[in-house]
């Protein structure tokens, strides 16, 4: 008697709220965890260590690989790879906030994409939401589906007719119903940070803080995570 392979699934794994949602939604759904986390030279590198606590949580550390990108530090246009620009503290939904990180999302895709097909892993999980979001143009359902169709002609599987799938299980959610479902598949949000400013405690005021805490509120629960006070 022959028994199946385990489906698998590449995560990118931030160490943030969503990203380890994300995690608890594919390992709900049967996918043996490979997490990828990106080290881009980004302000708030806590996030690295928080994706290494997720990783092993989930009993993935031995399959949890962290990728070099800290070019993208020296590209700088970014307040989250460039100090002298300040992360903001109030979010206009009308402008794409400079703590948009340019072809963030286009290169941690490709990069999973090749973890993917090399691990045999038939899809790849990414927490990008389009309505409790910042406005990044990469978070569209729009950008996930021309990426997923280049996925289809780039790579070998997908030439072969078995294309890695791109699972944003998030992208409609409300951030109170990302947190509702990450309480029910017992996802540790105390391990998590979303704080762009990357200290040990969260600052409470960068539009990333305050979409979370907006989101535990709605949800009736308070964040597990600490938050300075001033």
């Amino acid at each position: 008697m022959t028994t199946s392979s385990p489906k698998k699934a590449v995560v990118i794994l931030s160490g943030g709220l969503d990203s380890t949602t994300c995690m608890g939604i594919a390992q709900d759904q049967g996918y043996e965890l490979y997490p990828i986390t990106f080290d881009y030279g980004q302000r708030h590198r806590i996030e690295l260590e928080n994706a290494r606590k997720v990783a092993e949580h989930y009993g993935t550390a031995a399959r949890h690989k962290v990728i070099r990108l800290d070019f993208l530090r020296d590209f700088g246009g970014s307040a989250l790879t460039d100090e002298t620009i300040e992360v903001p503290t109030e979010l206009d939904e009308t402008v794409i906030p400079v703590t948009y990180v340019p072809g963030r999302n286009l290169l941690f895709l490709s990069i999973a994409t090749s973890y993917a097909e090399v691990q045999g892993a038939e899809a790849i999980f990414i927490g990008v939401n389009a309505l409790d979001y910042s406005g990044y143009p990469d978070c569209r359902p729009e950008f996930i589906a021309k990426v997923e169709e280049v996925i289809r002609y780039a790579t070998k599987v997908g030439v072969e007719g078995k294309p890695i799938k791109i699972e944003t299980p998030l992208i409609h959610w409300t951030k109170a119903d990302i947190i509702k479902e990450g309480m029910r598949l017992n996802v540790p949000y105390a391990l998590t940070t979303s704080c762009y400013n990357g200290e040990e405690e969260a600052c409470g005021e960068c539009d990333s803080c305050r979409l979370r805490l907006k989101g535990f509120a709605d949800a009736g629960l308070t964040d597990p995570i600490r938050y300075h006070q001033p």
